[in-house]
């Protein structure tokens, strides 16, 4: 679908990836035919081709960004890397975190982001961040080692 070493992409195969894409069943191992070849993009596969190893601390099972999206992380934290000061999260009506406002956040944040938006985990939907997606733009901003091609393909 690409050579990286002349720096082009084959648009029209690339549609064809795409428009194959869509899985109703979400089946694993995830894969796709184009062209009669099956490729798989699975986090694995990704992970290869990408050259993202997954780096997991002795005694974990998990990496460092995983381990901390299991977790109820403290939303202040998270605010104070991520917003202008004396910005925050806007609250629902129960006063739980809900959503930062993109203009609330710092240029940093704002560009990490876009490529959560456009390439991590795509969404039309680009006004705010949720707390999910804060804490995803928090982990790498704090460089935690992530599952780049687990991310990417679910």
């Amino acid at each position: 679908m690409t050579d990286f070493a002349d720096g082009n992409i084959d648009v029209a195969i690339m549609k064809e990836f795409y428009e194959n894409l869509y899985d109703p069943e979400d089946k694993s191992p995830k894969q796709v035919r184009v062209r009669g070849q099956l490729i798989k993009f699975d986090e694995d596969t990704l992970n290869t081709f990408l050259k993202t190893p997954i780096i997991v601390e002795q005694v974990e099972t998990l990496c460092a960004y995983s381990r901390f999206a299991l977790l109820r992380p403290d939303p202040q934290e998270l605010a104070a890397k991520l917003c202008i000061l004396g910005r925050g999260f806007e609250l629902n009506a129960d006063g739980y975190p809900l959503k930062i406002l993109r203009k609330n956040m710092t240029t940093q944040a704002q560009t990490w982001s876009v490529l959560s938006f456009s390439n991590l985990i795509p969404t039309s939907h680009t006004s705010d961040v949720t707390l999910d997606r804060a804490k995803l733009i928090y982990g790498i901003i704090m460089k935690m080692d992530m599952n780049l091609g687990y991310l990417i393909s679910h």
